[in-house]
Order: structure tokens, then sequence, then C-alpha cells
């Protein structure tokens, strides 16, 4: 890496050391005729896409001292399409649930809604207002285990119906058992059943009054406030779906290496 003052967002040499195998293999597989390895070097190819991604900052607006926009959406557009983002998601979290005693997979699974304004570029064919919550935009649907860590996540227009979410995210994975928020109906429940997944649709307590957390479900709730903290997800300015789960993955890999490089945890409000 070149001699620059660091970001906040940039990975430590531990986080690297943990992200490097999956991106040195990418590249060896994808080597020129000529032998040539390209003119970027791969860590700041991340160390860009992070900082784009909790920053919020367009592709032009990359720091000088970081890979240009055009690079650094090459590769993270390659990343999407070829699964590299999602993989280095995977091995993360398989990563962080046997360091606190778990099974790589989790038998559990926690579903839950966000619907988010889209940015004005984004397309009106990928898009939709949700009706309920009043939200012009688009739909995240996440899968999320006792840990908070991302199991599966769909993005679907805010008009998409969480049933429809909540189907999608249950072909993703291979679970026992999913609570629910009492948003997904029984054809969720039905589809659940039907893949041997037990899916608890947990209703909220009529008597209670404002924001009382639900058990087990107030998980999905922290990891979305998690993802808050990275400003490109505040507000989805992807033209692409695809585009809007990779950069969730993206998000969760920089949360889950800091975890395991002991690094600290980004936070609401400095000291």
């Amino acid at each position: 890496m070149s001699e620059r003052k660091p970001y906040p967002s940039d990975l430590s040499d531990e986080q690297w050391a943990l992200i490097e195998p999956v991106i040195a293999a990418w590249k060896a597989g994808r080597r020129s005729v000529s032998g040539h390895w390209g003119s970027y070097v791969m860590r700041e190819i991340v160390n860009a896409i992070l900082c784009q991604g909790r920053t919020g900052c367009q592709w032009g607006y990359l720091p000088h001292d970081l890979p240009p926009g055009s690079a650094t959406y090459y590769y993270s557009a390659r990343w999407r399409d070829d699964g590299t983002a999602r993989k280095i998601c995977v091995l993360l979290r398989w990563h962080v649930r046997e360091s606190k005693g778990r099974l790589a997979d989790p038998s559990l699974v926690v579903l839950d809604t966000q619907s988010v304004h889209a940015a004005a570029g984004v397309s009106a064919s990928t898009t939709g207002r949700d009706a309920a919550k009043k939200v012009p935009g688009r739909k995240r649907a996440l899968a999320v285990d006792v840990l908070g860590l991302v199991i599966a996540v769909v993005v679907l227009a805010a008009s998409t119906h969480d049933n429809t979410a909540g189907i999608a995210l249950l072909d993703r994975g291979t679970v026992t058992k999913a609570p629910a928020d009492q948003g997904f109906k029984n054809s969720v429940v039905e589809h659940g059943a039907r893949l041997g997944i037990d899916v608890e649709i947990v209703e909220r307590n009529p008597a209670n009054r404002g924001f009382v957390p639900q058990p087990k479900r107030w998980i999905a709730e922290q990891t979305y406030g998690t993802l808050m903290l990275h400003r490109r997800l505040v507000r989805d300015y992807e033209h692409l779906p695809a585009s809007s789960e990779s950069r969730v993955y993206w998000a969760m890999t920089a949360v889950m290496s800091r975890r395991l490089a002991h690094g600290p945890a980004p936070s609401w409000r400095s000291a």
C-alpha cells in the first residue's frame, strides 16, 4: 500500500489478512495473457469500497489518494456479479461464529424488513412506495443470526409485500427456525413449512406503547442500526438491487473483520 495518511475506514493489517486470501485467489485466476497483475493494489481497492460505504460519497468524490472511482466501481461490480463480495462476508461470518463457540451455519435466523428512500437517480422500475410506512424507495430484507450477523439479504421495491421478501430469504438459507414480525403472513409460514423451517410470527403486545424490543426480533433491529452507521446504506443510491445487496455484504465485512481483529467498533457518537 502506498504511503498516505490512513482513513478511519481503512483495513488494518490484521483485517486485510482475513480478506486477502480470497482476493488473491480471485486475482490469480484473472491474470492477463501478458502476466500483468494490474495497476492497482487490491487492498486499496477494498479500502476505497469501504470508504465510500462508510461516508456515502459518490464514485467521483472518492479521495484522490485512493484508486479512482472508475477502477473502484469496476472491481466492486465484478465482485458483486461473481459472488466474491458475498463469499468474503460468509467466510468472515463462519469465522466469527466459530470464535464464539458456535457452528459455522446457524439453525435459527430472524427475519425483518426495512424500507429506505431511493436516491433521485435510481430507476423507477426497481422502486415503489411502502404503503404502511409511507416510504418511496426500496425494501431491504434481512435474515440474521443470534449474533446479529447477516445470513441473507434481499432488496426489492418498497411496494413489495413482506411475504415476497420473506419467501425469498427462506429460499437462500438452510435453517430450522425463523422468528419474524407480524408484517409477514401465513404464506411465509406455509412456505417455511414446505422447506422444513418453523416460521414463528412474533406478535406485538397491543398493550405496549412506543418502542418495545420484541424477543429475538430485536437482534434484527440492532443489525439495521449497525448498518445505518454506513452512510451509503441510509438511502439507496444503487441503480441495481444487486448492488444494494452487495453494499450490505461490504458493510458486514467491515464490521466482522474489525471484530475478529479486535479493533475499535464504530459508535453512534464519538467521545
